[in-house]
């Protein structure tokens, strides 16, 4: 391998550095802190697991986008794709004789070996939580009024959460006798909004007029709360779909207690690609992005694969798309720690170490740096460090400088 070559970074994943960083670590202990203040307690779980909890039996990511490998004892590995299995993993394993629900917060990567990604990352920083053991309405209303909290943390002011649900679906496909496989074909036209697609799927079909007819009408089941309605009536008498619709309006009046229902709106079309999801579902959107920036869902059966009865919903942000939204929409991330540099000659190091931790221990962030680096690029380096204070101490002598 040329020397050279040795430089060069894989596809779809990258070196972050300097500035950015410093912005990207600043926002996620903003966003971090702010579950934090919910009551959310901080896990973390390995970044590469047994496959076995990926697999298509739990029902999340497909196999050939996983990263797999094999230890010493010939074990399938995989790099985490997605935070959730881990999590409930871990959870069941050291927590869930607890009476109470738990509330976990969560910030790592995550990696899709996909080439369909179009110039994306393949491996992403997310942070997210998971709400394990309660099944209440309540915990679907407090977790996207955790959503609107963080993007406001986060500086945005224009987004929306765009809520849907599983279970109007399924209930559905249930009362028309739509095997699993058929259904998650024909939910994969819906998602897509591939509207023609889902048409001639659904007319392939063996099943009643009043069927076909709620299940072609995915396409109008968006957009404010009046469209719950209309779903309702296309599915009078299966009582599934009736009691998805009813819980998704029960969240809604919540959401007008917490004052949020304004960020608020609904698409029943808006499916998951992954199986584990069980009820309500929901995404963030923003502008200078297509993608959500972030996804959350109701996953009741889940815990269930890893030995336990229990009930979770859980959202994850995806950082690196957040960051590219707040730079499109021309947001700062500035962060809250002060900084200085202190510059000092041969003679004054006593002086400049002394001085320097007298400045730790105020929290202020301290460099020190030789004087025989010339004041303009010293002047340079505060500036870069956001206008951290510069002092420079000669002779056992000490003075602020001006810039």
């Amino acid at each position: 391998m040329k020397t050279n070559s040795l430089l060069h970074t894989p596809e779809g994943v990258r070196d972050i550095y300097g500035d950015e960083l410093q912005r990207k670590i600043c926002l996620e202990e903003r966003l971090r802190e702010r579950i934090r203040s919910f009551g959310y307690n901080d896990i973390e779980t390995p970044s590469f697991e047994y496959f076995d909890i990926y697999s298509k039996e739990i029902g999340t990511t497909p196999s050939k986008e996983i990263y797999k490998f094999f230890d010493s004892e010939n074990n399938t590995l995989a790099l985490r794709p997605d935070f959730t299995p881990g999590v409930v993993r871990s959870a069941v394993k050291y927590f869930m004789e607890d009476e109470l629900p738990k509330k976990l917060v969560y910030l790592g990567n995550t990696f899709s070996n996909r080439s369909d990604l179009q110039g994306k990352l393949k491996e992403v920083t997310e942070l997210g939580v998971e709400h394990l053991g309660d099944t209440g309405v309540d915990a679907d209303a407090e977790m996207i009024y955790m959503s609107v909290c963080i993007l406001k943390a986060a500086g945005l002011k224009d987004f929306q959460i765009c809520i849907g649900t599983e279970e109007y679906f399924r209930g559905l496909c249930e009362a028309a006798g739509i095997e699993k496989e058929e259904r998650y074909s024909l939910s994969e036209h819906i998602r897509n909004k591939n509207y023609f697609g889902t048409l001639d799927f659904i007319e392939s079909l063996d099943i009643n007029d009043d069927i076909k007819n709620a299940l072609s009408s995915f396409s109008d089941f968006a957009g404010d709360a009046d469209i719950l309605d209309s779903a309702n009536e296309l599915a009078k008498g299966i009582k599934r779909s009736e009691d998805a619709i009813a819980r998704l309006k029960k969240v809604y009046e919540l959401l007008k207690i917490y004052g949020v229902d304004n960020y608020v709106s609904f698409d029943l079309g808006m499916l998951s690609k992954r199986e584990y999801y069980t009820g309500i579902v929901f995404r963030a959107y923003t502008f200078g992005t297509g993608d959500a920036i972030i996804r959350g869902g109701r996953y009741d059966n889940l815990l269930e694969k890893f030995g336990r009865n229990g009930a979770a919903i859980g959202f994850t942000v995806v950082i690196d798309e957040l960051m590219n939204t707040l730079s499109a929409q021309h947001i700062g991330i500035e962060p809250g720690q002060k900084r200085a540099i202190v510059a000092y000659d041969g003679s004054s190091l006593a002086e400049a170490v002394a001085f320097a931790e007298e400045l730790r221990k105020d929290g202020i962030y301290t460099e020190m740096l030789s004087l025989d680096f010339t004041e303009e690029k010293l002047v340079k380096r505060a500036r870069e460090a956001h206008g951290a204070k510069l002092y420079i101490i000669k002779n056992g002598e000490r003075k602020e400088a001006e810039f």
